[in-house]
Parts: C-alpha cells; sequence; structure tokens
C-alpha cells in the first residue's frame, strides 16, 4: 500500500506541473525504493522550483541541459532542450539557433567543445548575457569554482540534482519523453515549434 501511494506520488506531481510523467521516474524508484524516491523527489523539486523563479525558466533550463550534457546524459539534456526551445520562441518569436536534438546529441562531448558550441548558440541568439552562468556551472562541475554567492548555491544544488537524475538516466537508457518544463501544456505552442522546424531553411 505504502509503495503503492508513494508511486502515485511521483507520477502525480509532474503530471501536474507538466502534463505528463516523465519516462525518468520508474529508474528513480529503482534507485531510492518507492518511499525513499519520495523522500528524495519532494524536497528536490521544491529547491528546482525555487531557483527557476530565482534565475527564470530559460536560464534555468540553459544550465539543467549544459549539467546534463556534460554528465553525458541524453535523456534529460532532450528534456530540458525542448523547453529551451518552447520558451525562446515564446519570449523571443523565433526559433533558437540549435534544435533539441542538435543539443541533446552533445551528451558527452568534450567540455571545450561543448562550451563553444553552447557559447556560440547563445551569442546568435542574443543571450550573451547568459555566458557567466554557464561558465559558472561549468568551473563548479570541473572543481575550480566553489560557491561565492546565492547564484552559486544554486547552481551547486542544479549539479548535485541532475547528478542524481542523469545517474539515473543514463543506468536505464532512457529515451527521451516531452519538455521538461509547464510550457509542455501549451500545445498551440508546440504545434507552432514544429511547423517553424518543419519548415524549409
Amino acid at each position: 500500500m505504502i509503495d503503492r501511494l508513494a508511486s502515485a506520488v511521483l507520477a502525480t506531481i509532474p503530471r501536474l506541473l507538466w502534463g505528463f510523467t516523465p519516462a525518468l521516474m520508474p529508474e528513480i524508484v529503482r534507485r531510492f525504493g518507492p518511499v525513499g524516491a519520495v523522500a528524495w523527489f519532494l524536497p528536490n523539486m521544491r529547491r528546482y522550483e525555487r531557483t527557476r523563479r530565482a534565475f527564470g525558466p530559460l536560464r534555468t533550463h540553459l544550465l539543467a541541459t549544459a549539467i546534463s550534457l556534460r554528465n553525458g546524459c541524453h535523456y534529460c539534456a532532450s528534456g530540458h532542450a525542448g523547453a529551451i526551445e518552447l520558451i525562446f520562441l515564446r519570449d523571443r518569436d523565433e526559433l533558437f539557433p540549435l534544435d533539441e536534438r542538435a543539443i541533446a546529441d552533445l551528451a558527452g562531448t568534450a567540455p571545450d567543445r561543448l562550451r563553444a558550441t553552447l557559447a556560440g548558440a547563445l551569442t546568435e541568439a542574443g543571450l550573451a548575457a547568459e555566458l557567466p552562468y554557464l561558465d559558472r556551472a561549468f568551473a563548479l562541475l570541473d572543481g575550480t569554482r566553489q560557491p561565492a554567492d546565492p547564484d552559486d548555491e544554486r547552481i551547486a544544488q542544479l549539479i548535485e540534482l541532475f547528478a542524481v537524475l542523469n545517474a539515473c538516466g543514463i543506468a536505464g537508457q532512457v529515451p527521451p519523453d516531452q519538455v521538461h518544463d509547464q510550457v509542455n501544456r501549451d500545445r498551440a505552442a508546440k504545434r507552432r515549434y514544429a511547423r517553424l522546424r518543419a519548415e524549409p531553411v
């Protein structure tokens, strides 16, 4: 009974937020057990949502994507890159320079090449102001920087969170599913995005 209730909680929260139950959930349950998964998931989801409010959704997903790419997790990178695509289109009324597949395919790329590719896309998109946050994340991942302010602490929490999520995604070889954000519920935005990506360049 407790196990079923725990699994239902894990399925319900992201479905309410994002409109679907992520395929990663069974891997989290396998890692922690049903009750342990809920005990891990609930506080981490709250911290994640606080960071999303503080940084805004676009920066949060840029960082989540970059961290997941550094860790080699195609699943998480795809879900958060998809969020970048929809949010950027909604806010800027144009397409991000790289599509979500091209971004996710960077998973496991050498750090220097990864940074250069992401930096080029951000600059082309008019998001050069995000580069210092990307560099902070990479330095915190490398251990060449220690958290020095609240923004660093938020990034460090994302790194800790995605260390677990990425490990689960890689261990389970979880295939990409949907966009890991509330914007996933916007069907009109998703249809428009798909139509624009399908148009000849």
